[in-house]
């Protein structure tokens, strides 16, 4: 029964997908035919009725139903982002009572991220210096384009000291801070262990809190989903038109390139390599949580349903997806680390700055650093790119210039590094299952 589900709701993400994209280019098509004709106010009038975000200044009379139906939806997910991630983490916790095999998997899990993280790094850094020594990122940026505005540096080892909250109310309430509930949750369940029985009452309690929690996310996914994948694509390639991508088509065509191939096969590849298992199951299973997580641009969003297709159709224990999952969406951070290294190439290279190999291994260790601890939210790897350029030093007027080209134009790249992410988390989860004997291979098979 649960094949069968995946399968449909596979099979109507997949339509969700084909609509919204066709319905994006329509939007772009009649938006290009309207400003040729110099009708540009008939365009604004269907922005404003339909694609428009209500929540920014100067959109106050708009209604946005595009708008308003994706994020009430997108809403209705991150609002149970904090107990499912805490629930999760702590009653995985309970149910591993071994500390030993705890261990193992922690280290495993963490062992398996930094695999991925390196060998997506390597693989951005290589692409980007072959195509800044092809010449290809010699791009003309406007003079005229704004500079990028609200946004600051901040030393990378901040995710550190953020980690461990001085407030466990603020952290609740912090949908952004992920990783402090991570750390949470992990003492948590380790108490709960230590007392050997003692607190049973905590665990049934949130036993029943993750219940309710797979309850509800279940319904929303599953019948809402499909609809809002359609609504999400359709305003984003709708808002995010091809006047976005000409200034610097080279960028957007090498990352979404990258983050393809690193997608298709490079998970593919490490899976075979660290379990002998045929990668084909995993690929043809995840892919519609892919499609979410690209239609969304939101690991966090993306959870429940990757928790679930992993659980459930891949044969990985709950216990192993419930600790893994949670906490790749907070640390592992490959395909933002992919952008990033190829965003900061470009960006060194249309600001006048000498690119080397020893300039590139410091960006990839910047990235990978930054990365972890990045909020699992739309827009949050363009903004952390910032903190990379300022280590690097990569500040003239020119370079912010270029970071405000990457800021306009990286939400559709976004979208596909998080299908990326949550692929990641979903492959450790399958490796590490495997390693401890707690993979259902002919469910995976399946």
């Amino acid at each position: 029964m649960n094949k069968i589900n995946g399968k449909n709701l596979a099979k109507r993400m997949m339509i969700a997908l084909v609509l919204g994209l066709a319905c994006g280019i329509g939007c772009i098509m009649i938006r290009e035919s309207l400003f040729s004709s110099g009708q540009q106010e008939v365009w604004a009038s269907a922005e404003n009725l339909l694609f428009a975000d209500i929540t920014k200044e100067g959109n106050e009379n708009a209604i946005g139903i595009f708008y308003l139906l994706g994020q009430l939806f997108v809403n209705s997910l991150q609002l149970i982002i904090v107990p499912m991630v805490f629930t999760s983490i702590t009653l995985a916790m309970c149910h591993i009572s071994d500390t030993k095999k705890l261990g193992r998997i922690s280290y495993k899990t963490l062992g398996y991220f930094l695999l991925t993280s390196v060998t997506a790094l390597i693989l951005a850094g290589i692409v980007g210096f072959g195509v800044y020594y092809a010449g290809w990122f010699e791009v003309n940026i406007d003079s005229t384009l704004a500079a990028a505005e609200g946004t600051t540096g901040s030393n990378p080892l901040l995710v550190i000291l953020q980690a461990v909250p001085n407030n466990i109310m603020s952290a609740f309430s912090n949908n952004g801070g992920v990783l402090a509930i991570v750390f949470l949750a992990g003492c948590v369940g380790l108490s709960i262990n230590a007392l050997q029985g003692k607190a049973e009452t905590l665990k049934k309690l949130l036993q029943d809190i993750n219940d309710v929690v797979v309850v509800f996310l279940s319904y929303v996914i599953t019948k809402f989903g499909p609809y809002a994948i359609f609504v999400l694509l359709t305003r984003t390639f709708a808002v995010y038109g091809i006047e976005h991508l000409r200034p610097a088509a080279t960028y957007v065509i090498t990352t979404v390139l990258t983050l393809l191939i690193f997608l298709s096969f490079g998970y593919a590849l490490l899976l075979f390599i660290t379990t002998r298992l045929n990668p084909m199951p995993f690929l043809r299973k995840m892919a519609k949580v892919a499609l979410f997580g690209f239609s969304t641009s939101s690991s966090a969003a993306t959870l429940p349903l990757n928790k679930k297709t992993t659980a459930e159709e891949l044969g990985v224990s709950d216990e192993v997806a419930s600790f893994v999952l949670p906490l790749g969406m907070t640390i592992n951070m490959d395909g933002t680390a992919i952008m990033q290294v190829i965003a900061a190439i470009f960006i060194a290279a249309t600001s006048g700055y000498q690119v080397t190999f020893m300039n590139i291994a410091i960006i990839a260790i910047l990235a990978l650093v930054a990365s972890i601890g990045t909020p699992a939210a739309p827009g949050a790897g363009a903004v952390i790119l910032f903190t990379i350029l300022t280590g690097l030093g990569y500040t003239n007027d020119m370079a912010m210039l270029s970071y405000s080209l990457i800021l306009a134009i990286n939400r559709p790249i976004e979208m596909l590094v998080t299908a990326l992410n949550v692929i990641g988390d979903s492959s450790a989860a399958v490796y590490v299952a495997k390693s401890e004997g707690m993979l259902d291979e002919e469910t995976y098979q399946k």
